[in-house]
């Protein structure tokens, strides 16, 4: 499967969200300005509001919680090991079954030890982060929110990974498809 298949929902999502920000803009302007009485058209304006609140707050999150995924999980892997766990956080919603959103797909499992990504619930949170570090995630993730950067296919269409000093259980019971940095990857489980 290439780059373009795998990134089908993802794209879909952004594509919704963005149509539906310019269709409330587009809307909102065109009212306001072929109606004349101002009363009328600063409701128009105020109506649209929250749904535009609404759709750029959940696109910020969504940036966010990509680059804490990028940050936590593998910000001393350079861009390449960052791209990797990106490529897995969208392989994950590609699959239906972990989450329909990125940050569905980051913080599955936090509230309890079942977390997928350590960092939602070791307390990697509460530290501070190194800035310039954090900068380079931020920055990445909205490349490839964007498709400035665009992900590969890396990781063989993982949807698991672990860094190379645990053994997780669940290791053996998958197909390992790359070993990139101090990251192995794997594909397969909950009918993927």
């Amino acid at each position: 499967m290439d780059y373009n298949q795998q990134m089908s929902r993802a794209d879909r999502v952004l594509l919704a969200v963005a149509g539906v920000v310019l269709a409330t803009v587009s809307a909102t302007f065109g009212a306001a300005a072929n109606y004349r009485p101002a009363a009328a058209a600063a409701t128009v304006a105020a109506a649209a509001m929250p749904a535009q609140d609404t759709v750029l707050t959940g696109l910020i999150a969504e940036h966010r919680c990509l680059a804490e995924a990028l940050y936590y999980e593998a910000r001393g892997e350079g861009s390449r090991g960052e791209k990797a766990v990106a490529e897995v956080v969208f392989h994950r919603i590609d699959t239906g079954h972990f989450g329909h959103s990125i940050c569905a797909v980051v913080y599955e499992g936090a509230a309890h030890r079942g977390c997928q990504f350590s960092f939602t619930c070791d307390g990697s949170l509460k530290r501070p982060r190194e800035v310039a570090a954090w900068q380079k995630s931020e920055e990445l993730a909205a490349q490839i929110l964007t498709r400035e950067v665009a992900l590969g296919n890396v990781t063989g269409g993982a949807t698991h990974y672990h860094a190379v000093y645990v053994r997780p259980d669940w290791a053996p019971t998958l197909e390992k498809t790359a070993h990139i940095g101090r990251h192995i990857f794997y594909r397969g489980g909950r009918n993927s």
